[in-house]
C-alpha cells in the first residue's frame, strides 16, 4: 500500500487547474479573495473526477477480499489426505473428481493449488493495486472536498457574485445588497427543503435524525445537479462530435464565424453606447459634486471604475474652491442621493462587464475569421507552402517549423484528424446514451461500461479498471463542461481565454462545476454497477464515495424514480439537439440563428465578410505605417536633424487629435505638390513652383508645418494616398 499515486494525482490536478485558471482569469486585476475562492471551486470538482478511478480500483480489491481471502472462490474443494491402506479411496481416485470441480477456477489468473495439513485447497490470491489507499483516507477526503464545494456553490460564491456587482460604497451596504439579491434564490431552496421535511415528518414510521438530515440535504443538492447535468449532457453528447466534424469543413466554419461577427457587431455597438451614456452621467456627476461635498468620496470610487481615457479627460476636483456646485441654489436639486449614486455605480459595473465581454468575443471571432480566410487562400496553393499574412510562426514547434510542414498540417492532416476524432466521439456518445437508458437493468447486464469493468475485474487488472474509469468519466465531464465553458447568457456570463474572463463569469463557472460534479460521479458509479441501490445486491462492496453520499433512500420517489429513470431523458434531448429543434424555434421567435439556406443568414454572413475586409485593411494600413516609421528612422539614424517621426503621434506633435478621421489623415502619404498644374486663381508669382521653398523654409505653406522643416532639400515626390482610407469612419 502506498499513497504516492494519490499524491501524484492530486498534484497533477492542481497543476492542470492552475493552468486553466491562469489562462481564463486575470490574476493581476482580480481580487485575491476572488482568485483563491474560484481556484478552490475549480480544483475540488476536478479532483473528485480524478480520484474516483482510484476509489473504484480499491473497491474491486475489497470485493475480492470479501468474496474470500485467501480462498477467493466459493466452491473451493478440500481433498482429504490418505492415512493408510485400509481407506477405500485413494488419492488417485479423488483427483479426477477434484480436477473437474476446480477446472473453471484454475483458469482464473492468480489462482493456485496449495497443499495444507488437512488437504488441498484452490485459492485465488487478491493482488493489491498499486494505487490502493485505505478506507479512512478516502472517506476523510470525500468529506472535506464535498462539503467545501457545496458550501462554495450554495452560500459563498452566490454571495461573492452579488457582492462583486453591488454598487454600495461600504462593506455592510454590499453585504446587505447581496443578502437581498439572494433572498429569492435562498428562499426557493428553503421552501423545497421545508416541503421535504414536512413530507418526511408525516410519513409513517419515519423519524429524523442527524444522518437522515445530511442525506436529505445531499439528496436535494444532487437532484438539482442531476437535472442540470442531464440537460447539459443531452446537448454536449451531440454538439461536441458534430462541432468536431464541422471544424474540418473550413468553408462552413468561415461562414459561421462571419455570421457571429455580424451579430456581435450590433451587440458591440449597443454595449459601447450604453457605456458611453453611463460615462457621460459620471462626467456630469463629477462636475456637480466637488471636493467639500460628503458624497465626493463616492464619486471618486465611481471614477476609479471608469476607463483610463475618461479619468484622464476629467480634471481633478479642486479642494481650494471657496464655493462648490452643491452650495448654489440653482444646482442644489441636481445633487443625487447616496442611493442613486449606488444605482449608478451598479449600472457602471454591469456596463463595463458587458462591454469587456463583447470586446473579448469580437477579438476572438475576428482572429478566427482572419485565420480561416488565410487558410482558404493557402489551400489553393500549388506550391504547397503556407504563406502567413503577418508575422512568423511563434508556437511550441517553431524550432522545427517550416512553411511546407505547416501547409500539410493545416490543409491536409488536421481536417482528416478532426474527422477521425469526430467519428470516435460519436461512437462514444452512442455508448453513453445506450448505457444511460439501460444501466438499471442488472440481468442481463446491458450497460456497456459495466461490462467493461466486470471483464477487467474478473482478471484482476486494476490498471484496465482505472483506464476505463478515466476514459468514461473524462468524456462525460468534457461533454458537460463544454457547455459550461461555452455558455453565454446575455453577454454577461462568458468564459474566454487569454486572461479575458471577468470575475463574475469565473464565479459563475465555479458554481456550476461544484454543483454538477457530485451527481456526475454518482451517475457514473451507477453506469458501472457499483451502486448497490441500483443493482439490489447486498453482497456488492460500495465505493467510499457512495458510502459517504448515501442512497437517497430518505425520499423514495427520488431515489427509486427520479435518479434512476430521469437520465433516460438524455435520449429526447439528444434527438432535439441533433435535429436543431431549439435553433429553429429561436429563429422563428426572431432570434437570428445560423441556418444555411435562410436569406437573413446569408445577409449576415455577407455583412460579416465586409467587417473582416475592413479589419484586413486596417491592419494593412497599420503595417504600412510601421514600415514607413522604420524607414524614416533608418533614413535619419545618426543625424541630429531634429526631424520628427511622422507616424509616432504624441511624441513631437504639437497638435494631437484622437478621432479616427485625423488618424487616417496622418497615415496618408504627403502629396507631391511639385507636379501640380498652375492654379489660375493664384497669382503666378505665388504658385507652387519646384524649388520655390528650398531656400526659404520660413515661407513654406502652413500645411507643411513651419516648425517641422525638411531642411535644404526639395520635397520628394510621393505616390497617391491609399484607396478606401475612410471606410472605417
Amino acid at each position: 500500500m502506498t499513497g504516492i499515486p494519490l499524491a501524484v494525482d492530486i498534484i497533477a490536478v492542481c497543476c492542470l487547474v492552475t493552468i486553466l485558471h491562469w489562462h481564463f482569469g486575470n490574476w493581476r486585476k482580480q481580487h485575491i479573495l476572488v482568485t483563491l475562492t474560484t481556484f478552490i471551486a475549480w480544483f475540488f470538482p476536478f479532483m473528485i473526477i480524478c480520484v474516483i478511478p482510484i476509489d473504484v480500483s480499491n473497491t474491486c480489491y475489497n470485493q475480492c477480499i470479501k468474496d474470500g481471502e485467501p480462498t477467493a472462490t466459493s466452491n473451493a474443494n478440500t481433498l482429504p489426505t490418505t492415512t493408510g491402506a485400509s481407506d477405500n479411496q485413494s488419492l488417485g481416485q479423488l483427483l479426477p473428481n477434484f480436477s473437474e470441480s476446480v477446472s473453471s477456477t484454475l483458469s482464473t489468473p492468480g489462482s493456485s493449488i496449495v497443499v495444507t495439513a488437512t488437504g488441498i485447497q484452490v485459492r485465488v490470491i487478491c493482488k493489491e493495486p498499486l494505487s490502493y489507499v485505505r478506507d479512512p483516507v478516502l472517506s476523510i477526503l470525500w468529506h472535506v472536498v464535498y462539503w467545501t464545494s457545496q458550501s462554495l456553490t450554495w452560500i459563498i460564491l452566490p454571495m461573492m457574485q452579488s457582492y462583486a456587482k453591488a454598487g454600495e460604497f461600504t462593506v455592510l451596504g454590499k453585504l446587505k445588497y447581496a443578502l437581498i439579491a439572494n433572498a429569492i434564490y435562498y428562499g426557493t431552496y428553503l421552501l423545497v427543503f421545508a416541503i421535504c421535511l414536512i413530507y418526511l415528518a408525516t410519513k409513517p414510521g419515519m423519524y429524523l435524525d442527524g444522518p437522515r438530515l445530511k442525506v436529505l440535504a445531499i439528496t436535494a443538492s444532487n437532484t438539482w445537479g442531476l437535472f442540470l447535468l442531464v440537460l447539459l449532457l443531452g446537448y454536449g453528447l451531440v454538439e461536441l462530435p458534430r462541432l468536431c466534424w464541422l471544424s474540418s469543413k473550413r468553408g462552413f466554419m468561415l461562414s459561421r464565424t462571419r455570421f457571429k461577427l455580424a451579430k456581435l457587431s450590433l451587440e458591440r455597438i449597443e454595449a459601447e453606447e450604453d457605456l458611453e451614456d453611463i460615462l457621460s452621467e459620471v462626467s456630469r456627476l463629477n462636475d456637480t459634486i466637488k471636493a467639500p461635498h460628503p458624497f465626493r468620496k463616492y464619486v471618486d470610487v465611481i471614477l476609479a471604475k471608469c476607463p483610463d481615457s475618461l479619468r484622464n479627460s476629467i480634471s481633478p476636483s479642486s479642494s481650494s474652491r471657496s464655493r462648490s456646485a452643491f452650495d448654489r441654489d440653482d444646482t442644489l436639486h441636481e445633487v443625487p442621493t447616496e442611493r442613486s449614486l449606488a444605482r449608478l455605480h451598479r449600472r457602471l459595473i454591469v456596463a463595463i462587464q458587458r462591454h469587456g465581454c463583447t470586446q473579448c468575443q469580437w477579438s476572438k471571432h475576428m482572429k478566427a475569421a482572419m485565420e480561416l480566410e488565410e487558410l482558404a487562400e493557402n489551400q489553393a496553393s500549388v506550391l504547397k507552402v503556407y504563406h502567413r499574412s503577418s508575422g512568423a510562426y511563434a508556437g511550441w514547434f517553431r524550432h522545427c517549423h517550416s512553411p511546407s510542414i505547416e501547409w500539410y498540417w493545416k490543409c491536409w492532416i488536421c481536417p482528416w484528424t478532426l474527422r477521425l476524432v469526430a467519428v470516435l466521439m460519436f461512437a462514444f456518445s452512442l455508448m453513453v446514451i445506450w448505457s444511460e437508458c439501460l444501466f438499471f437493468v442488472k440481468s442481463p447486464v446491458l450497460s456497456l461500461f459495466a461490462i467493461f469493468i466486470d471483464l477487467a475485474r474478473t482478471y484482476y487488472d486494476y490498471v484496465a479498471v482505472e483506464f476505463v474509469c478515466v476514459l468514461t468519466i473524462a468524456y462525460l465531464s468534457i461533454c458537460a463542461y463544454y457547455t459550461i465553458f461555452k455558455i453565454r447568457i446575455f453577454n454577461y456570463y462568458y468564459v474566454v481565454g487569454n486572461h479575458q474572463t471577468d470575475e463574475n463569469s469565473m464565479i459563475f463557472c465555479g458554481m456550476l462545476l461544484c454543483r454538477l460534479t457530485p451527481p456526475l460521479c454518482l451517475n457514473f458509479l451507477g453506469l458501472i454497477h457499483l451502486d448497490s441501490h441500483i443493482t439490489k445486491d447486498s453482497n456488492t462492496v460500495e465505493t467510499a464515495y457512495t458510502k459517504f453520499m448515501g442512497h437517497m433512500d430518505v425520499i423514495s420517489f427520488i431515489s427509486d424514480g427520479f435518479n434512476v429513470y430521469f437520465p433516460i431523458a438524455i435520449v429526447v434531448l439528444c434527438f432535439l439537439t441533433f435535429f436543431k429543434v431549439g435553433t429553429w424555434l429561436l429563429h422563428i421567435l426572431g432570434f437570428q440563428q445560423f441556418i444555411g439556406d435562410d436569406e437573413m443568414t446569408q445577409e449576415l454572413v455577407d455583412e460579416g465578410a465586409e467587417l473582416v475586409k475592413r479589419e484586413w485593411r486596417k491592419r494593412q494600413r497599420s503595417e504600412e505605417s510601421e514600415t514607413r516609421r522604420r524607414a524614416w528612422n533608418e533614413r535619419f539614424a545618426g543625424r541630429n536633424t531634429g526631424v520628427p517621426d511622422p507616424d509616432e503621434g504624441g511624441r513631437r506633435r504639437t497638435v494631437k487629435t484622437d478621432n479616427d478621421r485625423s488618424e487616417l489623415l496622418r497615415e496618408a502619404e504627403p502629396m507631391d505638390y511639385s507636379r501640380r498644374s498652375p492654379d489660375v486663381s493664384v497669382p503666378a508669382d505665388q504658385q507652387l513652383i519646384p524649388g520655390l521653398y528650398q531656400s526659404d523654409p520660413v515661407s513654406r505653406p502652413q500645411f507643411l508645418g513651419s516648425s517641422q522643416g525638411f531642411g535644404p532639400t526639395a520635397i520628394p515626390p510621393t505616390r497617391l494616398p491609399p484607396r478606401n482610407i475612410f471606410d472605417d469612419v
